[in-house]
């Protein structure tokens, strides 16, 4: 291998055709992926990014390296990298796009020099059909998958380092495999598959493999453990993927895991109909047929066993890294997105590698052997890179904002009460209500089960004017999930709202007494409280706020106010600077109020 690589390096004609096939790749993949550029924030975004407090925090960098204050999962490197671009360009939506892409590219132009170091054939198509493929689309245009596609990029530095450490022995580049197998963990855990990799690659190059070499591989192994555990740990208590129906036997789990395999491999040959989000498969262990699906797999590793010298070492090898790379994915630990769907486009974005390698070798095959070698070698690819080059630009517009977003999946997957319930969400908060009432019929039609789904259907009708039609959405929500914080603070605003102020105040202090740092229910609590003549306590709750947003204006404007109606004049006065000072603007009532009890503010001083 060291002998190619140094011809390649002084061979002008062959450094001109890898310039040429990098052009190609960075601006066919930059075209077709221009309509989600200048794209906005999507779902999960801004748990992610906008409204990640983590982001901009004085602490906030430590927080997301050593503390469990992080959204979704512990992606620390992803937090880091989304800290830092913040810092750069604050919420602009192109430069998070940017990055995403060029990531993208750079994990293309790392598979092909990966599949070329193995002699593998077809190596750019391979690289060229992976940049393009449309089943890529989620994980790229998506601003929240970028623990994808850093992991990825993380994930191939390591099995190149490892390459290189075992043609050399050079252990420096060993330890370089360590330390970006600990990066890939750091954006995404699914990475914990890297020693399979690492194995596959050495037997494909038939090196020796014996006890130093498994011995070799035991630090990447124990760093995925550990980072499984973690991310195991964190689904279940951070999560919530507990109860029912996150409860599945070990044969509905084989279930899951064999129909998942032949899902993700159809929509890589036949990437038809790709959605944000599939429809939730019907698990039934006691119905014969859907067997099949984990026998055909055990069929497959049969027959490749058994024909494995006829086969070679490279489709077996591309098999195997497929099955492996998707198998934290297959439904063996509980995900919180199987809620929606046992399925996700982006689950298979590393191990789609080894399928697509496989066809792009076998074109490159087809294409010595055929008689009209030009055609097969050229146009056919040719062909195949445009069509997937088009289906992906068509799926990237489906993630220009939420309406797109929601809409393209309903149409896709008519029975997506998720895709229905955010799509009434973001209707009613853009003031659509009469349209965000039907969907959020149909979301409870398909899902009455469903507390996000009801605490939709109780906010379109608050906002309708509906308060009383509401309050029963908002207790089947807290029956369902007795542990949701928001679901007490919506329930407390209709009651406040239909002027039932004592079951209001109980309401906000469950919301509260389930997330000590939720401020709109301590504001709220707050102001029911002063409504109640309770001043004393509203002051308390007001505090709270101000211990961790100091900079609210409102707020102090609020404890004046309690302290005006308690008869603390020279004290409200105080709180009246201060809320100026912070940039709250006058409430002249209060101030008139004010000035009649207490004609001279200088008396606060």
């Amino acid at each position: 291998m060291g002998k190619s690589s140094r011809k390649w390096t002084q061979n002008p004609l062959t450094r001109w055709m890898s310039l040429m096939g990098v052009t190609i790749i960075v601006v066919m993949v930059f075209i077709a992926y221009s309509p989600a550029i200048h794209g906005g924030f999507i779902w999960d975004d801004e748990e992610y990014v906008s409204k990640n407090e983590l982001l901009t925090a004085p602490d906030g960098l430590k927080r997301i390296w050593f503390s469990t204050d992080s959204p979704s999962q512990y992606f620390p490197l992803v937090y880091t990298s989304f800290r830092i671009e913040h810092a750069i360009w604050g919420l602009e939506t192109t430069g998070y796009h940017v990055t995403n892409i060029v990531l993208h590219i750079l994990n293309a132009l790392l598979v092909w020099l990966i599949l070329r170091r193995l002699s593998i054939k077809g190596a750019w198509l391979a690289a060229a059909i992976f940049a393009l493929h449309p089943v890529h689309v989620e994980s790229v245009a998506w601003i929240t998958e970028r623990k994808n596609v850093l992991s990825t990029f993380f994930y191939l530095l390591t099995v190149l380092s490892w390459m290189r450490f075992r043609e050399k022995s050079d252990w420096k580049f060993y330890g370089l495999a360590l330390l970006t197998c600990l990066l890939a963990l750091f954006a995404k855990t699914t990475a914990c598959t890297i020693p399979v990799a690492l194995l596959l690659v050495s037997w494909i190059r038939r090196e020796r493999i014996g006890r130093r070499e498994f011995a070799l591989v035991v630090p990447f192994v124990a760093f995925g453990i550990g980072a499984g555990l973690v991310s195991i740990w964190w689904e279940h208590n951070k999560q919530g993927t507990t109860g029912e129906m996150f409860n599945f036997t070990v044969a509905e789990r084989i279930l899951i895991a064999g129909r998942a395999l032949w899902f993700y491999l159809t929509k890589l040959i036949w990437p038809s109909k790709l959605a944000f989000s599939y429809p939730r498969w019907k698990i039934d262990p006691s119905e014969p047929v859907q067997y099949l699906w984990p026998a055909a797999c055990a069929a497959t590793a049969l027959a490749l066993w058994r024909f494995r010298q006829t086969v070679g070492r490279g489709p077996i090898s591309a098999v195997v890294f497929f099955a492996a790379a998707l198998g934290p994915m297959l439904g063996f630990f509980s995900l919180f997105t199987f809620r929606y769907t046992f399925v996700a486009d982006h689950y298979q974005y590393i191990a789609s590698v080894g399928p697509i390698a496989l066809i792009a070798a076998g074109l490159a095959r087809l294409g010595e052997r055929v008689s009209v070698r030009e055609t097969v070698r050229y146009v056919l690819p040719g062909l195949i890179l445009a069509a997937l080059s088009l289906l992906t630009w068509k799926q990237a517009h489906a993630y220009i904002d939420l309406e797109h977003l929601w809409r393209d999946t309903i149409a896709k997957n008519s029975s997506s009460w998720m895709a229905y319930n955010n799509l009434a969400s973001l209707l009613n908060e853009q003031g659509r209500y009469d349209e965000a009432l039907e969907l959020s019929t149909e979301a409870l039609r398909l899902n009455p089960d469903s507390w996000t789904g009801q605490a939709t259907m109780g906010h379109v009708l608050v906002h309708l004017g509906r308060h009383e039609e509401s309050l029963p959405h908002f207790e089947r929500a807290i029956k369902l999930r007795p542990d949701w914080a928001d679901a007490y603070f919506d329930y407390g605003v209709a009651l406040q709202n239909l002027g039932r102020t004592d079951e209001a105040i109980k309401q906000y202090g469950k919301a509260v007494g389930i997330k000590s740092d939720f401020l709109n229910a301590r504001l709220n609590l707050g102001v029911a409280l002063a409504d109640k003549g309770r001043y004393d306590e509203a002051i308390s709750e007001f505090r709270k706020v101000l211990d961790v947003r100091p900079d609210l204006g409102v707020v102090h404007r609020n404890i004046a106010m309690a302290l005006y109606y308690k008869g603390s004049y020279a004290e409200a006065w105080r709180e009246v600077h201060l809320a100026e000072q912070k940039g709250d603007t006058p409430n002249i009532e209060l101030l008139q109020a004010l000035a009649a009890k207490m004609p001279d503010p200088g008396m606060a001083e």
